[in-house]
């Protein structure tokens, strides 16, 4: 599964019976995970997997209780094949909080269900329970309420956005969503795209600036994405909770050698005088002489912060409140402090927003004589929370458009994605696939590239983003050209992550529901003249057509676009006999599919659109009961006499 159950590793699975093994053992070959068995089956379910040379398979000694409790802290995940009334037993003891605690599934040994069953939200066993649900073909049982209502839990929320959980009742909050009831949300921080993506009769209501926007008198309880400290805010009547985005960027000018204990002590003051949130943090920035400062290495080391560093060529050129002269003359800068956390908030600065220069706190110097050293610390807020997390792409193939011909690994791909883009069409077609709390586009069929561009921008900004094309992504579909985006922009093949999910093409989806048309050397092309000039079309058509391909015409006839097709029948008529097997294939496998077998001379007469593919049979190409059938090869057997066949000559 590759990138998919990344965030779950190292993640176990648990059986103690063949039959939950054997259930087990594709899944954990798929997914890196080590399957843990009795000692006294490991043979027997070593022999079952033998074949599965990535299956790591270990056995353990003594009680699966004592077992359970030496690996426990160890694992981000544990599915288990076992009773879910025993597996309740079992981790019972070790469960301490539900922030901290792995997920836990359970599979039941026929196949039929898996079940969430511990640290549904903040653990993922939801997400998990959903994920290995579309590998084994089974239902996800999920019993918390947000995922009944199709919204996203409040205590997840912000967690694709790197949004750290603040103070506050979420028990309260999360009851009042599961009951329907409203629920006020306070955003000054952080990008909104989230709240558009919301299900009708959702029960949020939005508070933007003093105007509040259709909200009842007295809402239930708030939501509150602030950079504020929530400690600091005045209590509330209702339940209330706190995410803050990573929008605080710290500058840091200070003396060679001061302190670490100093430098935190300087920022948790500031942050204390005006009431900011040391969680809304999103690192640290400096001149790039500082980027071997043992006091900032450590503080950022210890407070999981990135570090970002400017030269004094960069700094010296962002206008700031108060510049000195004596900075300037030691370090070639009027500002460290100030400039470097400006710039740093304008690296995540959203593009559709003009930079914001202004500082949230101009310089503040800070000095302790029991500790070495001075240090300046300013505040700049960005427009754009910083994620912390590497983008990844999923380039995916849906297929035909009908889920049972969609690969349980691209059905998981969409799932596990925080955003999935693509044509409407498609997206409507794995609606199915689609979960609470995702962001789902739509773009037109015109606007390929800006897709493209759109899921990139998603991607670098950290998201999991699944860009989804029909048939297959690698084949006139979306994966060449988001490749092709990323290298114009000098992609470095690692950041953003890239795995590709292959689809059944349309034209293997055509001939699968006319027969075996495809059996002998066979091409692709497309008539679409959009991105590749008619010359090079034409020149295309009738090389395949001398060559006796058996050919797929893929984008036959839009609404402005009619004479391409008549121009192919044209090109294939002189080097085919006019009664060439021709299948007109549209919508396969969809409720609204038609299917026409013809020829050659008369194809044109039968509606064609941008939802058919055409498949052009060779000189061997022969028809029998409504099937059209290639032989292997040229001299195999003709398929209506069962006799050896001699190919039609062409034309």
């Amino acid at each position: 599964m590759g990138l998919l159950l990344a965030e779950f590793q190292p993640l176990a699975a648990i059986a103690t019976t063949p039959a939950g093994a054997k259930r087990l053992l594709s899944f954990c070959q798929s997914a890196d995970a080590t399957l843990w068995v009795p000692e006294s089956l490991l043979d027997v379910v070593k022999t079952a997997g033998e074949q599965n040379t990535r299956l790591t398979i270990k056995a353990y000694t003594g009680s699966l209780k004592d077992h359970l409790a030496n690996i426990w802290a160890d694992h981000g995940a544990f599915v288990f094949s076992l009773a879910a009334g025993a597996v309740v037993r079992l981790i019972a003891p070790l469960l301490q909080h539900k922030s901290t605690d792995p997920a836990v599934v359970v599979v039941d040994e026929t196949g039929q269900f898996v079940i969430s069953l511990c640290s549904g939200h903040q653990g993922g066993a939801d997400q998990l329970a959903r994920l290995i649900a579309r590998q084994l073909g089974a239902t996800p049982v999920l019993t918390g309420a947000s995922a009944g209502l199709g919204l996203p839990a409040v205590d997840m929320l912000g967690v694709p956005f790197g949004w750290q959980r603040g103070e506050g009742d979420w028990t309260g909050v999360s009851a009042a969503v599961a009951r329907g009831e409203t629920v006020e949300i306070f955003q000054e921080a952080g990008l909104t795209l989230w709240q558009s993506h919301l299900p009708e009769g959702h029960p949020f209501y939005f508070e933007r600036g003093e105007e509040r926007e259709n909200i009842p008198p007295m809402p239930h309880a708030q939501i509150r994405i602030t950079f504020k400290d929530q400690l600091l805010i005045s209590p509330s009547p209702i339940p209330q909770i706190h995410w803050h985005p990573k929008v605080l960027w710290v500058g840091i000018g200070c003396e060679r050698g001061t302190s670490r204990q100093l430098i935190e002590t300087a920022i948790q003051q500031v942050f204390k005088t005006h009431q900011l949130a040391l969680k809304a943090i999103a690192g640290i920035a400096t001149i790039d002489i500082k980027a071997d400062e043992v006091g900032i290495i450590e503080l950022c080391q210890d407070w999981h912060l990135p570090v970002k560093t400017f030269p004094a060529e960069t700094l010296r050129g962002i206008p700031v409140p108060t510049p000195s002269t004596i900075v300037e003359a030691e370090v070639g800068t009027p500002s460290v402090a100030e400039a470097a956390a400006i710039a740093a908030g304008n690296q995540f600065s959203n593009p559709l927003m003009p930079a914001n220069n202004s500082l949230l706190i101009p310089k503040q110097i800070y000095r302790d004589p029991e500790q070495p050293g001075a240090v300046t610390i300013a505040v700049a807020q960005s427009q754009q929370e910083y994620t912390g997390r590497t983008g990844t792409l999923f380039l995916i193939g849906t297929g035909p458009g009908k889920l049972d011909q969609m690969t349980p690994a691209a059905q998981t791909a969409v799932t596990q994605a925080d955003a999935v883009i693509g044509y409407s069409l498609y997206i409507d077609l794995i609606a199915p696939l689609l979960r609470a709390g995702q962001i789902v586009e739509s773009l037109p069929i015109t606007q390929e590239r800006q897709r493209a561009e759109r899921a990139i921008e998603l991607a670098n900004w950290g998201l999991t983003v699944a860009v989804v094309s029909s048939g297959d992504c690698g084949i006139y579909g979306m994966a060449g050209l988001v490749l092709e985006e990323l290298r114009a922009l000098g992609w470095d093949g690692k950041v953003p992550a890239v795995q590709v999910f292959p689809g059944i093409s349309a034209l293997q989806s055509a001939a699968s529901r006319v027969g075996a048309p495809l059996m002998h050397d066979f091409c692709a092309i497309s008539l679409s003249d959009l991105l590749t000039p008619w010359e090079v079309i034409e020149k295309r058509l009738t090389a395949a057509a001398m060559a006796d391909f058996v050919t797929a015409l893929y984008n036959p006839r839009s609404l402005t676009r009619t004479e391409q097709i008549v121009s192919a029948q044209q090109i294939f008529l002189k080097h085919r006999h006019p009664s060439t097997p021709v299948a007109i294939v549209r919508s396969a496998y969809r409720e609204d599919e038609e299917i026409t077998i013809t020829t050659l001379d008369k194809f044109n007469e039968i509606p064609i659109n941008m939802l058919t593919t055409v498949l052009i049979g060779n000189s061997s190409t022969r028809t029998h009961a409504d099937w059209m059938i290639t032989p292997r090869g040229y001299l195999g057997f003709d398929a209506e006499s069962g006799k050896e066949s001699t190919p039609r000559e062409p034309i």
